[in-house]
C-alpha cells in the first residue's frame, strides 16, 4: 500500500519524481526516496512525508529515476527501512509496492550466499535477488528473479550504467504514461496527467522495458501489446481548487457525481444482465466504506425487488460457504482492494458470475471480473471515503431501480442529485460542537440507516481520532447502554418512514440514561425537534434521496470536527487509500 513513480526521458527526473510521488501521497506517507541515474545512481531517501522534506531530493542529477512514498508493512519507518533499496554491490535500485509474502526464506538464502542486508524490509531481497542474476541486461535479471517471488508486488528497477526502468507487476497496479520522447510509471494515473493522458494499465505478470525513445512489454516470455486508453478527466480534478482539504471538495463534488454514476449504471447493459436474469438471490463482496455500501444494497434490492441479498466482508469471505450459481458483486473504489480481488477469483472458481462495481478504469478487479459497472467519482485523494461512497450508493440505487417493477423508482434517482446539494449547506455548527468534547460518539440507525450509522461512525473514527461506533438502533440496549453519560453523544438517524416510531422510542430510552442525542431528521417533525438536544433538519424527500442526505450529513458532521481538533483530515494517521494487501 505504497505509491511509485518512475520517469525516463529528455528532462530532469527528480523534480518529475518527487511531484509525482506527492500526488500519491495519500497511498502512503511515513517515509520515501528518490533514485536517479546518468553514469552513477544518486539516492535521497528519509523517514517522514515527502510533502514536507521532499525537496533536499530535487537537485538529484539524471534524466532517469523511481522513487517511492511508503504506508510501512514491514520494519518500522526510518530512513533505513524507506525505499528505494539496494544490492550488495549500491548498483541496483528497487521500489516496490506490495509484499513479497515468501521474504523470510528468500533472506536466509541470500544472507548463507553472503549478502548482507541493511533494512528490515521485504522488498530488500529483491534488489539481492536481482544482484545474483545481473550480467549485464537489466531486464533479463528481472525476468528471471520473478518466478522466486511469491506475493504481490509492483516493482520499478534501475542500474548504473543501464539507461533503461525495468517495470513489473502482479496483483498490485502499475500503470505506464506515454509522452513525447519520455516515459512514466505510477502506481496509479494520478501523478500522469500533469504529463500526459496516453496510459498502458500492465497486466499481471508483465514486464516492461522503458527508454527515452520506446517501451516493450514482455509476458510469460513473449512480447505482447497492450492497448493506450485516454485518461478522461483532467489534472484540476486532482487539485484543492480553493478548499481548505481535499475531503472538502470532494464532499461539495458529490451532487454531479451521484448523477454521473446514475447515468453511467444505466449504460451497463452487460453488468446488469447477469443480475436481471437472477432472481433466486445475489451475494456482494467488500471491505471499509465499501461494504457499507454493499449492505445498504443489500436493504435495497430485498425491499424494492424482493430478492434475497448475502453481504460478505471480502477479508471473511473465503471462510464462509460458497455461493452456487449465483452472480457475485465486488465493490472496490480502487479497482485493488486485496481482500475483494481474491473474493471474485474464488467465486469464479466456484463457478459463479462475478459483476465489479469500482472507480477506476482499468484496474485489477475490471480484468477479473466479467462484467463492470464503473462508477463515475473522479480521483479522490482524501484517505476518507466520501464522494466515492455516495458513487457506490449511486451505483446501488440504480441497480434496484433496474431490477425494481416499480418504475417510479427511477424518476425519484433523478431527483437525489439536487437534494444533496440542498444538504451542503444544512447548519450544523452546534452538532459539532458538542462532538468536539466527546471521546465516544454512537451512531444509531434502523433499516436503510443503519449502514449509514456505520458508515457515518468510520468516517468520525477516521479523521477525527474519536472513538464512534455505529449500531442497529435496537442493539443499543443489548450492551452498549452501559457506556451511556452526559459525555456521550449519540447521533440518532430518525428520518420518515416505518422505522420512525420506534426510533423515536430508541432516542427516549437514550435520553433517559443521560445521554446528548443529536437527532437527524425532516423540517417539520413535531416531535425529534422536542427530545434531541441538537436537531438537524433535513428538506422532506423520497427515502432513496434521504439516504445520501444523511450520508453527505455525516461525512461534513466528521470534517467539521476534525477540522475543528486540528486533525490531519486528507492524511488521516496510519492509514492508507488502497488496501492492496491481505
Amino acid at each position: 500500500m505504497c505509491g511509485i513513480v518512475g520517469y525516463i526521458g529528455r528532462r530532469k527526473a527528480a523534480g518529475i519524481v518527487i511531484e509525482g510521488l506527492k500526488r500519491l501521497e495519500y497511498r502512503g506517507y511515513d517515509s520515501f526516496g528518490v533514485v536517479t541515474t546518468n553514469d552513477s545512481l544518486h539516492i535521497s531517501k528519509k523517514s517522514g512525508r515527502i510533502s514536507d522534506g521532499g525537496s533536499g531530493a530535487a537537485g538529484l542529477p539524471g534524466t532517469a529515476g523511481i522513487g517511492h512514498t511508503r504506508w510501512a508493512t514491514h520494519g518500522i519507518p526510518n530512513d533505513q527501512n524507506a525505499h528505494p533499496h539496494l544490492d550488495c554491490t549500491g548498483k541496483i535500485a528497487v521500489v516496490h509496492n506490495g509484499i513479497i509474502e515468501n521474504y523470510a526464506e528468500l533472506r536466509r538464502d541470500l544472507t548463507a550466499r553472503g549478502h548482507t542486508f541493511s533494512s528490515d524490509t521485504d522488498t530488500e531481497v529483491i534488489a539481492h535477488l536481482v544482484e545474483e542474476q545481473y550480467a549485464g541486461d537489466l531486464a533479463a535479471a528481472v525476468r528471471a528473479i520473478l518466478p522466486l517471488l511469491q506475493g504481490s508486488y509492483a516493482l520499478l528497477v534501475i542500474a548504473e550504467g543501464d539507461d533503461r526502468i525495468i517495470a513489473a507487476r502482479m496483483a498490485s497496479p502499475l500503470v505506464i504514461g506515454v509522452g513525447d520522447r519520455e516515459f512514466f510509471c505510477a502506481s496509479d494515473v494520478t501523478p500522469l496527467i500533469d504529463h500526459t493522458r496516453r496510459v498502458i494499465y500492465l497486466e499481471d505478470g508483465d514486464c516492461a522495458v522503458l527508454s527515452c525513445s520506446e517501451y516493450t512489454i514482455n509476458h510469460d516470455g513473449m512480447a505482447v501489446d497492450r492497448p493506450v486508453e485516454e485518461v478522461d478527466w483532467d489534472i484540476q480534478d486532482a487539485r484543492k481548487g480553493g478548499f481548505s482539504h481535499f475531503m472538502q471538495k470532494e464532499i461539495f463534488e458529490q451532487p454531479q457525481v451521484f448523477y454521473n454514476t446514475i447515468h453511467a449504471v444505466r449504460e451497463s447493459p452487460d453488468a446488469l444482465a447477469h443480475l436481471v436474469g437472477s432472481r433466486m438471490s445475489i451475494m456482494i463482496v467488500a471491505c471499509g466504506s465499501s461494504y457499507h455500501a454493499a449492505l445498504l444494497c443489500k436493504y435495497l434490492i430485498e425491499v424494492y425487488c424482493g430478492i434475497p441479498v448475502r453481504v460478505e466482508i471480502g477479508s471473511e469471505f473465503k471462510y464462509y460457504t460458497p455461493p452456487l450459481n449465483v452472480p457475485v458483486i465486488g465493490i472496490t473504489q480502487s479497482g485493488e482492494t486485496a481482500d475483494t480481488l481474491a473474493a471474485l477469483k474464488m467465486a469464479q472458481a466456484w463457478g459463479c458470475p462475478t459483476i465489479a462495481i469500482t472507480n477506476v478504469v482499468g484496474s485489477s478487479v475490471t480484468r477479473i471480473a466479467d462484467a463492470t459497472i464503473y462508477t463515475r467519482a473522479g480521483p479522490e485523494i482524501s484517505v476518507a471515503a466520501t464522494k466515492s461512497f455516495i458513487a457506490q450508493l449511486a451505483a446501488a440505487l440504480q441497480i434496484a431501480g433496474s431490477l425494481s417493477d416499480d418504475p417510479g423508482l427511477e424518476e425519484e434517482l433523478d431527483r437525489v442529485n439536487v437534494m444533496i446539494e440542498d444538504t451542503l449547506t444544512v447548519p450544523i455548527d452546534d452538532a459539532v460542537a458538542l462532538c468536539t468534547q466527546a471521546h465516544s460518539i454512537f451512531f444509531i440507525g434502523r433499516g436503510f440507516y443503519y449502514p449509514v450509522a456505520l458508515e457515518g461512525a468510520l468516517k468520525m473514527k477516521e479523521i477525527s481520532y474519536i472513538h464512534a461506533e455505529g449500531y442497529a438502533a435496537g442493539e443499543l440496549k443489548h450492551g452498549p447502554f452501559a457506556l451511556l453519560s452526559p459525555d456521550t453523544p449519540v447521533v440518532a438517524l430518525a428520518m420518515p418512514g416505518k422505522t420512525y416510531p420506534v426510533m423515536i422510542s430508541n432516542i427516549k430510552e437514550i435520553k433517559a440514561r443521560g445521554a446528548p442525542v443529536i437527532g437527524i431528521g425532516v423540517a417539520g417533525d413535531m416531535e425529534l425537534p422536542e427530545i434531541a438536544d441538537i436537531f438537524i433538519p433535513l428538506s422532506p424527500s423520497h427515502e432513496v434521496a434521504g439516504i445520501a442526505m444523511v450520508s453527505v450529513i455525516l461525512q461534513r458532521l466528521a470534517y467539521h470536527v476534525a477540522d475543528a481538533l486540528g486533525c490531519d483530515i486528507d492524511k488521516p494517521r496510519n492509514l492508507a487509500k488502497s488496501v492492496t494487501v491481505e
